[in-house]
Formats: C-alpha cells, sequence, structure tokens
C-alpha cells in the first residue's frame, strides 16, 4: 500500500489495518520457520514498511497504536 493511500485513512482505520498486516507477517514467519523456505522476502520486506509507515503516521497525528 502507498503511503497517499494510508494518508487518506482515518485513525480508525490505520489501527485496522495496522492488526491486519501485522497477522500477515506473522503468518508469514510461521510459514517460513515451519518449511524452512523463505520464498517470499520481498513480501516481508514490503509489510515491514507498511507498519513502520502505518505507526509514522498514528504517532504523527497523536493517536496511540492500541
Amino acid at each position: 500500500m502507498h503511503i497517499k493511500d494510508l494518508r487518506s485513512l482515518d485513525a480508525d482505520a490505520l489501527k485496522s489495518r495496522l492488526q491486519q498486516v501485522q497477522l500477515d507477517l506473522t503468518i508469514e514467519k510461521r510459514k517460513i520457520a515451519s518449511t524452512g523456505v523463505q520464498t517470499k522476502k520481498a513480501k516481508i520486506r514490503e509489510m515491514k514498511k507498511t507498519i513502520a509507515q502505518i505507526k509514522t503516521l498514528l504517532k504523527e497525528r497523536g493517536v496511540s497504536e492500541e
């Protein structure tokens, strides 16, 4: 997701998106741990980047992540 798209979302939508991306990242990491094969490095990198962007936007808006 691009930063422009994230900026257009309100705080509740950002929190929801953050939870979803964190869940997706956890699932991907567990798949890698169970199979031992890491095939989606770019996808994991993109998810981490999106998480960081969402957290930054929430902090800029003065909203807690919880």
